[in-house]
This record gives structure tokens, sequence and C-alpha cells, in this order.
């Protein structure tokens, strides 16, 4: 791209009113006029715009602008100077300034001299040729986060990256740019504050994120966008949950996510690709060998081969049924439904054109237009088998033909009893940004004058959003008694509006792939994919993991929010069909696997609950090990703990450590101190009676064959269920005799001897794990001291009308080796003995309407 940078010099206050919440500026320069806006919306949140005639700011921005929320907070507005105006806000200051040419910002925190945001001068704002860049100073040294899903680490500084979206099949997770994401939302943190810059345009940009330098300039932080007007967001915080919570206030809160989904979701292309065996029949002897190796399973991803046309040439055809593979689609789902597993199947957008319903879709003008023909645009897409291609039309989502038709085919697959619709193959990496949308449908949000039809100026990955809408309000149509849940490979900050889930596309199975999948989590995290976010464990592509890496990508991948085993392991062999992994695969791990996935069975109340957290705080339930312990100074100066691959939190309570080599048997783990806490320790899970003081690097014992390190936060709790797949409250539906959700334990983590008078508060949520937005989260709260001989549990409940949970009592699990009795609520609970693991289990009766009833476990 050819750089055509203009800096306009000569901005003076516009001719508007003034407001004590704003700047507002205009530069009239070769027969143009340029416009800046600086103005702040909340105590921590500033908008800015940057536009000219021909750079208009985005008609349909993927986050409409919030409401002005200063509510009783004092705005002072002041004009230090003639070409510079000052807004005060109780914990900032922003500073905007014109006496060198272009506007310059600059935000500093209360109390503090050095400001944390400032705008490089003479060079801030400019236009380049169609689109825009905004050039910043570079906090060298600091922690740069997000932009939605980058190749780790995750520390972002002294690197570039393009912000698009590619179908990058197999890729490096440490150098593979662009991925599947858009999203231009770019942190700053530090010990002493955060700072977000968050872009709300779907066009094709770039961030060079202090990796340029010049020996005029210095370096420098610049986004770089190829088309239209700048509209940005700066968002102020003391850590990063305030920034990432006030991004949520712009963009949208994580969706409620069904309560099934925590479970295994398994997958696999060959499955759906077989021939002979019928791939209907394979499907079933998977589920029977589920049930042969006693292994629970809650979804099954259905890949495109049910779409495969069963004559030459045989392409996927989206919203087609293969039926040879499928003869009775009705009767399969519920087949499987009976089975206990719900169905997740794979959609495509774009229409080859051997698809029978091309030539119709073509005439209704629902694919791009090509301007060089005045036809269709088309362009070469994935057809068969890998690297195999045809030609054929990206669905225009900005056509009602084309939003309409998908809307339909999505509707009849809900009726038709599919669970979750899987919006796949949605990067829309289309060859030529001079491609024309059509701009008729109603779901398309025209602010402004739009003065061009360009798929580059309303960007490729608007489309995406389009999809996962079109998406989630079919399925909500057919059942709006129930959460949509709508799975997306790739993502914009609107597309999360829509969507509940997404994962890091198709990775290579390796250690380091297993490794660098964790930076990904975390930032990802703080860009909202928050509730079902993860990784295909053991890999999508590259060769079968070796039983060691198996297990140990199992171990850790239960303790994330999303568990998915799926793949398509390509070969010269099976270009077509490819290869999966199967929890059984190895007869000597089949066991370990097994286990571990009960557990992450066992783990779901607690990953449920997170997600509920998620849903009304925007806070990420895997976090940064330094996310809460800012006052640490060793997550800042470390490079390990800020390149986020080896360690992480779930939630507040567990601390998760990895093994990422072969053959290693213990690993290094950071135990964050908090100066708040002076007495904090962390207790190893997996060994008896071993508490650590925190602000120390430790060597954790970690067989292969046992457990990577999971230490727990001293007086923290992780409520637990049943092993096994079990009802949720909201299901009226129970095909396969589900078990109800009976059973309800709380691990709980007292120190080794006296809490000395300290009493320890944890909270979990509930709620139904079905129906749709407001959610009704009921509120489990357990409280615990201790001396040496007995642990003292309180326990309360404040249930939404409603919500009754199944479970009577609470079975509270001590840790390994603690052989100290319980009292509840007063009363001595009833001793349930030692499990498998060494951890003495005592139940506690709970009275719920003045009536006292045992558990019944």
């Amino acid at each position: 791209m050819p750089q055509l940078e203009h800096v306009s010099q000569s901005f003076r206050p516009a001719p508007r009113s003034p407001a004590d919440h704003g700047v507002y500026l205009q530069s009239e320069e070769t027969g143009n006029t340029y416009s800046f806006s600086f103005e702040a919306l909340r105590p921590g949140l500033f908008r800015t715009t940057f536009t000219s005639q021909q750079h208009p700011l985005p008609p349909h921005r993927s986050a409409p602008v919030p409401q002005q929320k200063l509510g009783g907070v004092r705005c002072i507005s002041s004009s230090p100077t003639p070409t510079s105006n000052k807004i005060s806000l109780p914990d900032v200051d922003a500073q905007v300034s014109w006496d060198n040419g272009p506007p310059e910002i600059s935000l500093t925190f209360a109390g503090q001299d050095k400001p944390i945001h400032s705008d490089l001068p003479h060079r801030s704002y400019v236009t380049d040729g169609t689109g825009v860049a905004h050039y910043t100073r570079y906090n060298a040294g600091t922690l740069h986060v997000g932009l939605g899903e980058k190749p780790a680490p995750m520390d972002l500084s002294n690197r570039h990256f393009v912000l698009s979206a590619t179908d990058c099949f197999g890729y490096d997770v440490y150098r593979t740019d662009p991925m599947y994401k858009h999203i231009p939302l770019l942190i700053n943190a530090t010990p002493n504050g955060c700072v977000g810059i968050f872009s709300t345009t779907h066009a094709r940009g770039f961030y060079s994120v202090g990796s340029e330098m010049d020996g005029m300039w210095g370096r420098f932080k610049v986004y770089r966008q190829d088309y239209g007007g700048l509209e940005e967001y700066l968002i102020m915080g003391r850590t990063l949950k305030d920034v990432v919570q006030t991004y949520a206030e712009v963009v949208g809160h994580p969706m409620l996510v069904p309560r099934w989904a925590f479970g295994y979701l398994a997958g696999g292309m060959k499955y759906s690709m077989l021939d002979e065996p019928r791939a209907c029949d394979a499907l079933m002897g998977f589920a029977n060998k589920l049930k042969e190796h006693d292994i629970p399973c809650s979804g099954f991803q259905m890949s495109s081969g049910y779409t495969v046309a069963e004559t030459e040439p045989k392409t996927r055809n989206v919203f087609t049924w293969n039926r040879h593979r499928f003869p009775d689609p009705k009767g399969f789902l519920d087949a499987y439904h009976k089975e206990g597993i719900r169905l997740i199947a794979n959609i495509k957008p774009y229409v080859l054109a051997s698809h029978p319903e091309y030539e119709k879709l073509r005439k209704a003008g629902a694919f791009f237009t090509d301007p060089a023909t005045g036809e269709s645009a088309t362009a070469r897409l994935w057809s068969a088998g890998g690297g195999e291609s045809g030609v054929g039309g990206h669905i225009d989502f900005t056509s009602e033909a084309g939003y309409r038709w998908w809307y339909e085919g999505v509707r009849e697959l809900r009726r038709l009893g599919i669970d979750c619709m899987w919006n796949d193959n949605n990067e829309y990496t289309i060859p030529n940004d001079q491609w024309k949308c059509a701009l008729d449908e109603k779901a398309l949000i025209k602010e402004g004058d739009v003065y061009s039809k360009d798929v580059g100026f309303w960007g490729r990955s608007l489309n995406t959003e389009l999809m996962g809408r079109s998406s989630h309000d079919a399925t909500l149509e057919v059942e709006p008694n129930q959460r949509p849940f709508i799975l997306t490979r790739s993502a914009t900050a609107g597309t999360l509006r829509y969507c509940a889930s997404a994962w890091s596309g198709d990775n290579v199975t390796s250690w380091e792939g297993m490794k660098g999948a964790n930076a990904l989590s975390l930032t990802a995290g703080m860009c909202m994919m928050q509730q079902c976010y993860g990784h295909d464990i053991g890999g999508f592509e590259g060769p079968q993991p070796s039983p060691e890496l198996l297990v140990r990508w199992c171990q850790l991948g239960i303790y994330s929010p999303r568990f998915a085993i799926n793949c398509f392991k390509t070969s010269p062999e099976n270009n077509s069909v490819g290869d999966v992994i199967e929890p059984w695969m190895y007869p000597e791990t089949t066991p370990l696997v097994r286990d571990i996935i009960k557990r992450r069975y066992e783990l779901i109340p607690y990953l449920y609950s997170l997600s509920l957290e998620s849903h009304m705080t925007a806070t990420p339930p895997q976090r940064w090990t330094g996310w809460g312990f800012e006052s640490d100074a060793e997550v800042w100066s470390n490079r390990v703990l800020k390149d986020g691959e080896t360690q992480y939190w779930l939630g507040d309570s567990l601390l998760i450590g990895g093994v990422y080599e072969p053959g290693l048997d213990t690993a290094k783990v950071y135990l964050p101190k908090d100066a708040k806490d002076a007495e904090l320790q962390y207790l190893d899970l997996n060994h008896s009676q071993r508490y650590y003081s925190a602000g120390q690097w430790i060597d954790i014992d970690s067989k292969w064959n046992e457990s990577i390190p999971v230490l727990a936060k001293v007086g923290s709790a992780v409520p637990i269920g049943l092993a096994q797949q079990t009802l949720a409250v909201g299901d009226t539906e129970n095909p396969a005799n589900l078990p109800q959700d009976h059973y309800r334990g709380v691990e709980i983590f007292p120190p080794k001897g006296t809490s000395n008078g300290k009493q320890y508060t944890n909270t979990w949520y509930e709620d139904d794990g079905v129906s749709p937005p407001p959610a009704k989260i009921s509120v489990f709260t357990v409280k615990y001291s201790c001396d040496e001989q007995v642990v003292n549990v309180e326990y309360e409940e404040k249930l939404q009308e409603g919500f009754q949970p199944a479970w009577k009592g609470l079975t509270v699990v001590l840790p390994i080796g603690d052989g100290r009795s319980v009292m509840f609520n007063g009363a001595k609970a009833e001793a349930l003995g030692v499990d498998g693991r060494g951890q003495g289990r005592f139940r506690g009766e709970i009275r719920r309407g003045g009536a006292q009833e045992r558990a019944k476990m």
C-alpha cells in the first residue's frame, strides 16, 4: 500500500456550542475540512473522532456510541491557552492541545506527574490515502495486550500486526499473523494504571506496537486504518480489570452460554466424511464407544461433511444434507439426543457454483458485485478435501437476499434439532476491496453519508458480524425460551453480541502449540472472548499427539472455559477424510483421559459460575497471573509471566501451571503476592499438605500420568458437581434420561493450622442453565474459619424465584491429608470418609423453606 499521509496544521475550535465535557476542532486545507472531537463519556471513558469529507465515520460501527453517564461526577473544563483545553475528572486529567498543528491528547491519572497516554507531537492524527493513521508515544518496557487474537507471547510490545482475519489453517502459534479475529483493542498495562484504545471500524488495518522507530520521531505506536475516518475510545483504569469492564460497557458484556456447553465437546471431520460405514453409523458408533469407555460427552461438532454432495463434484453445499451419509437427518439427531449428546453443525458463508441454489442466489443479488464485470463476484473457495477448491461466491450479508437466505437456512437446521450453529470459515478473505455491497438489508446500520459501496470501506469483517446476527436471531425465533448458542471461528467486537463461543481455530499438534495457546486465551479474554473460548485439544492439524502430549493437553484443557477435542489430520494418503483424536486412541492412556474428563464434569459448577460472573461483570474466567496482583513487582518485570504462556488463573481460586516439554516431571510456577495480604499462601492440590508462601517461584512435582500443577489460593473455594452429565434445572426435555443435578460439593482450602480468627468468604453463582436474558442468578456463599482440629463452615443461599436446586445438602471437601472435622452451620457435619484422592468429605444439611432435609447422595 502506498503511503499518502497528510498532516493538517491549522486547527481551531469548531463553530458549535461549547461543552464542559468535550473539545471540537476543525481545519480547512487543500479544499478539505478536517474535523476532530474529544468527549468525556464516563469517568474513565473518552471518545475521539477524526474525519474529513473523504474520510467519514464508519456507517456501521462495531459498537454503538454509549450514552454519556457522568452523573454526579464533576467534570471541570478549562482553557489554559488559546490552543489547549483541559478536562478534569476525579481520577483523570485530559489535556487536548493543538499548538503543534494536529491535536494532541494526553491522559494523566490523578496524583501522577507523567501521562499514561499521549499522542505523538506534530503527527498525531493524519489522513493516509483512503484511510487514516493515529500516532501515539510508546511506553517502552510496559505490557501491551489485546488485539483479539494474536500470536504468542501475550505481551504485544515491540511487534507489528495486521488487523484483519484470515483462514490460517495449521498456523504457527508464535509467528502467524493475521489469525481469525479482527478486534482493534490495544491495552497498555503498567503498575501505575492502564489505558485501552479501541477502534470501531470493520476496515482492515495495521498496528505497530513500538516496532517502528525513527531518528526524529523516536519510538512510537501507530494504528493505520485502510478506509474511512477514525472513531476511537480511550479507556482509563487503575487495573486491567477496570479497563476490561469499561470496554464491556462499550461493546456489550459476554453472552449467556447454555450449561451443557461446559462439558466435553467431541468432534473430528472424519466422522461426517465417511461413506462406508455411513457417517450416521460412524457417529452412533462413536457414541457407543463413549459408553463402552465410561466417558461423558455433552456435544459433538459435526463438520461440514454432512453437506457434501453425493455426486460429482463432491463439494460442500451449505444447508444441504448428504442423503447417503444421513438418510434420515431428523432421526439421526433424535437418536444422538437420546445418547445425551447435543449437535453442533458446521455452516460456511459461501456458495460454490455447483451448489443447487447458486443460480437462484446469484440472480437475487445475494453475492458481492464485481465492478469489472458488473456480475456476481467470484473467488476460489475451499470445496472438498484439504487444499481443494472451486469457484463460487461469498454471501453478501449486507444484501437482503443473502441475509434472509442464511436466516432461513439456520432456522430450518434449528427446527430439525441442531443445538448450536457453528459459523465457520467466516473470515471473509475476499481478494478485492472494490467489490460492491448491496446495502439493502435492514439489519445493516447506515449512519451519515454513505458515499461508497466498496467492501473495503464497509469492512469485510462486517459480514462476520452480520452472519453472527442472522444465525443468532434465527435460532431465537425457533426457540424463544432458550438462549441462542452460536459458535464462531472469526469475530469482531460486534460479533460477540451474537456469538457466545469462539476458539482459536485450526491449530497444530505440538508441545509449543499447547504452550502458546495459553497466551491466546488470556488476550482473547480481555477482548470479551471469555465465556466459552478455548482450543482444539491435541491439535487440529499436524501429526497425532503422542500419548504423553495427549494427556498433558487434556490435563491443561479441563481448566479452560471450553474443552473440545476436534481435528482434521490431513495426510497424502487421506486428504479428504483425515484422521481423528479419540480419548481411547491409546489403550495405556484411556483410563487417565477418562478420569481427566470426569474431573472436568466435577468442575462444571465452578466453570459455570465463572461464566455467569463474566456475563455480569466482564471478568474473564481465565486470567493473567498479575490480574488482581498489580502490587507484585515480579508480574511486571519477569518476562515469563508477561508472556502468559506457562501459567494462569482460573477464577480467583485456582492457579494453573503446565508442563510443555516431553519427559519432564516438574514445572516451575510463580505464586503472586498481594500487598494487602502479607500471609497469603497457596496449597498444592496434587500432594498432601504442601503449603507455600506467596511471592516465590517453586518447583512442583508433576508426573505426566498424574497431573499438571494446580494450586489453590488458601482461603478460597471451588463448587463441584457429579463426575457425569446431569440435567440443567431449566431443561424441560430429557431424551437421554440424564440424572438431575442432585449433588453439590465445595472444595475448600483452609490454612494448615489456625485461621487466627479470620473468616474466608467465597461466592458462586447458578441459574437454570437454559433461559435467555435477563439472567435470573442465584447466589451461594460459603464462609469458613478453622483451628487445628475443626473447620467451621457457614453456608447461605439466595435463590431466585423459580430456581429450586435438586441437591438437598452440601458436601464439604477438605484438601488431601487434612484430618480435621467439619462443623456446618453450627452442627457437626456427617463424615463420609476419605475419597480415592485422600480428601476428607463431610455432608452438611441445608434448611429450605423452614424444613430440614437430609442430602440424598
